[in-house]
């Protein structure tokens, strides 16, 4: 049967579902590679009405993957966006949101995080103290509330979808399907065909998927979850995505200072000053520490 080009809109263990020009196709690979991302285009080999083979992955714009010390998964592909959300309860992990950031300047991946539940008035102030630290390096935040101000939600949140193939991520309880819930009317419809599609029972929801919008544009729904290893970046890559040592990449005393406790280091003078926040250095110290530890 003829080669056909499709999308990969959802992706559970080793099976997945293709969209080729509206025709949704239930897809296994070749072998046991699973190297397969939700957004990736793919070249199939149709092996019945509604089956086919992938033959090969297109090559991609980029790749967003977590990983720890045994295996990598891949989140998506060819994604221009990444949505975190975060609310202003239950309490969300700073440390989850770095790692993020983290994942998308390595990946060439623009990063946005949206503050939902700004109705629950007590938590705003902390909640929007901790943001800041993210709007001071220069990532945007949106702050939206789904449950009370639904169509203000939209107005935000579309504008910024458009032309572009984004993903939300976020741990459970952040609000996140109800997002998508909006911004894609008919979610649970699709979810549903999905289960059915991918045989994985009618409820399950712990799959990535990916949901067309007009002209082109896309949201990929990643589950929740609550680590975001990154034990795949290399020393050079670690120092580089964290934006707010760029400015002092270069000045070091010592051409390999890996801005740990060597003197004269100027990444550990700008936190001595303040210009680069603590935490953050923190969490490039313990990136620094996985990234020896890999084992694959």
């Amino acid at each position: 049967m003829s080669e056909l080009k499709g999308t990969i809109i959802a992706a559970h263990g080793r099976h997945y579902l293709a969209d080729a020009d509206g025709v949704k196709l239930q897809c296994v690979t070749r072998g046991k590679k699973t190297n397969v991302a939700v957004g990736d285009i793919v070249h199939l080999k149709k092996t019945s009405e509604d089956q086919a083979v992938i033959e090969r992955i297109a090559d991609r714009a980029t790749l967003l993957y977590r990983s720890d010390q045994y295996k990598s998964k891949l989140l998506a592909a060819n994604i221009s966006r990444l949505f975190i959300v975060v609310a202003t309860e239950p309490s969300f992990a700073d440390d989850l949101v770095s790692r993020a950031l983290v994942a998308c300047e390595a990946a060439g991946i623009e990063a946005h995080l949206i503050l939902n539940k700004i109705d629950v008035e007590d938590n705003l102030p902390r909640a929007r103290e901790r943001v800041a630290v993210y709007a001071a390096l220069g990532y945007p935040v949106h702050e939206v509330s789904a449950r009370t101000r639904p169509e203000d939600t939209v107005a935000t949140l579309m504008p910024l979808l458009e032309g572009h193939s984004s993903i939300f991520i976020g741990q459970s309880g952040m609000g996140k399907s109800s997002l998508i819930n909006l911004l894609v009317p008919d979610a649970d419809i699709a979810v549903r065909e999905i289960s059915e599609a991918l045989d994985t029972g009618k409820h399950t929801t712990t799959f990535t998927r990916l949901y067309w919008l007009k002209d082109g544009a896309s949201i990929i729904d990643s589950p929740g979850f609550q680590e975001f290893g990154l034990y795949h970046l290399t020393e050079g890559m670690l120092e580089r995505a964290f934006i707010e040592f760029k400015p002092y990449l270069g000045g070091c005393k010592y051409y390999n200072c890996r801005h740990l406790a060597e003197p004269q280091c100027a990444v550990l003078g700008a936190v001595a000053d303040g210009k680069i926040a603590k935490m953050r250095h923190e969490l490039y110290a313990q990136l620094l520490h996985e990234s020896s530890q890999t084992l694959y």
